[in-house]
């Protein structure tokens, strides 16, 4: 038992950073029981249109990644998203309401691709993204066991190219999620993590630096980090810090890498180490 312990808090020691997270977070995913499925579209005619337009985000990946567990764990709820064994169980765009009434975000869970999707999946998944103006931010999940396969590096590919528009401007960010890290030696996770890290940027360069989760550690892993991480894409979050990071973001992402490695965090007031270390939001 105290050998499984030490291992559990030596891995987690390994993938964690030293981050802090916001009390806006915890109250938008605080009332697990105000989550709740409110539409599910099988075609772009059936994209659902709410009253109050509420921010968007989108969960994508390979089938069986974990993407129900993960998002349950979010939500705080344990069934709220269907998980399943069978591959492809998810066949329509998912739109389930965050906080209580009218909402804070909605967030949809897209169905798996791969050898068992489909192409109409694609094309609605596809039309979701180019059009849905209320959308923020697009998951994309990958297991951390099995790595990056030529599904996840083609899925990547097609999600850059769509990012940025012909003119240039990017309606939504790229967020990549790696699942299932209690599944790797914890001798081995660093690399395991690292060889991820790279595969992604290697792919799709404006995809940001990817959130290591585990839902079977006790307690889950990367749970606070990634709903921090949503509401901030949602515009939840903007405190002086979010504004200052956010402008970065916009400022340098899109230009050479080389650039974020040569801005000075203290002409801003803020450490390095702060910027860092702020879930998600930069891409190295």
């Amino acid at each position: 038992m105290l050998s499984h312990l030490f291992r559990s808090q030596a891995r987690r020691s390994l993938i964690t950073g030293a981050c802090e997270y916001s009390t806006k977070a915890q109250k938008v995913f605080a009332d697990s029981k105000s989550a709740e499925f409110v539409a599910g579209a099988a075609s772009s005619a059936n994209f659902p249109k709410f009253g109050h337009s509420l921010p968007e985000v989108i969960v994508a990946g390979r089938a069986n990644v974990g993407k129900s567990s993960l998002f349950n764990a979010v939500l705080g709820r344990n069934s709220l998203l269907h998980t399943s064994k069978k591959a492809g169980h998810t066949r329509q765009l998912n739109f389930y309401r965050v906080g209580a009434e009218p909402g804070k975000l909605i967030l949809v869970d897209a169905p798996g691709y791969g050898a068992r999707g489909r192409p109409e999946w694609g094309d609605m998944f596809d039309n979701y993204l180019q059009t849905r103006q209320e959308l923020r931010r697009v998951y994309i999940l990958f297991n951390a066991k099995h790595g990056l396969n030529s599904y996840d590096k083609g899925m990547l590919e097609h999600l850059s190219n769509l990012m940025l528009t012909p003119r240039g401007t990017q309606p939504w960010t790229l967020q990549s999620v790696i699942t299932k890290a209690d599944t790797i030696p914890v001798d081995d996770i660093s690399t395991a993590i690292n060889k991820i890290r790279k595969e992604i940027f290697d792919v799709a360069p404006l995809c940001l630096r990817p959130i290591v989760t585990s839902t079977e550690m006790t307690p889950p892993f990367g749970i606070d980090q990634l709903r921090e991480n949503i509401i901030d894409a949602c515009g939840l979050n903007k405190t002086l810090l979010w504004y200052v990071i956010r402008k970065i973001y916009e400022s340098y992402v899109l230009k050479p890498r080389q650039t974020l490695h040569t801005l000075t965090p203290s002409l801003f007031n803020l450490e390095a180490t702060t910027i860092a270390s702020h879930p998600g939001l930069v891409p190295f």
